[in-house]
């Protein structure tokens, strides 16, 4: 009997180890401690301000829509009928007077620099600007597969937007040889 109970005592421990939880994100609460991935602001405004010794500057207001987040506004100062690089980049810097403050574009998943909307391209590229002729670009420009808010790692909430001097040519690495950042401005969100 004793024997019996022992063989019981024995199986109930084993039964008992085989279904203990498992440590995961949920059960350490790590889960919790994570940020959304969806945006949290309706909307943001960047007041871009010269750099580098340039005349540009400009006013842009970014909302989220569809896959990223939505850039729309003017930019002037530039020469007219020129094409400009426009990128997000991973610090919202603009102190030094080159904006290299502002580090490199925004770039989470480590990607190499391409084209928005192809397959491999930074979370900050965005489509190139062009210049009127009155030296003013009209911007309608994405940014995809990022935030605006949440503090996901790729929300872009309080980061710099960047304006160079030159056209991305979306290839060359690690940022479409654009030249120097004539303007920088800093994502600030609304909730």
């Amino acid at each position: 009997m004793k024997t019996a109970l022992l063989a019981a005592s024995a199986a109930l421990v084993l039964a008992a180890c085989a279904s203990s939880p498992s440590t995961t994100a949920a059960s350490t609460g790590t889960a919790a401690a994570a940020a959304p991935a969806v945006s949290t602001m309706r909307e943001a405004s960047v007041v871009l301000a010269p750099a580098s010794g340039s005349l540009v500057s400009g006013r842009l207001t970014a909302m989220p829509m569809g896959s990223g987040v939505h850039f729309t506004g003017e930019i002037g100062g530039l020469t007219p009928g020129s094409t400009h690089a426009i990128h997000i980049h991973e610090r919202g810097d603009c102190s030094a007077a080159d904006a290299s403050s502002a580090g490199g574009h925004f770039n989470p998943a480590g990607q190499p620099h391409g084209q928005v909307g192809t397959a491999t391209h930074h979370a900050g590229d965005m489509n190139n600007l062009l210049a009127n002729a009155q030296g003013v670009a009209r911007v309608d420009a994405h940014a995809q597969g990022v935030t605006l808010g949440g503090g996901a790692a790729n929300d872009v909430a309080g980061l710099a937007v960047i304006v160079h001097g030159k056209a991305d040519d979306y290839r060359s690495q690690p940022s479409g040889d654009a030249g120097p950042r004539v303007a920088c401005g800093v994502i600030t969100g609304k909730r």
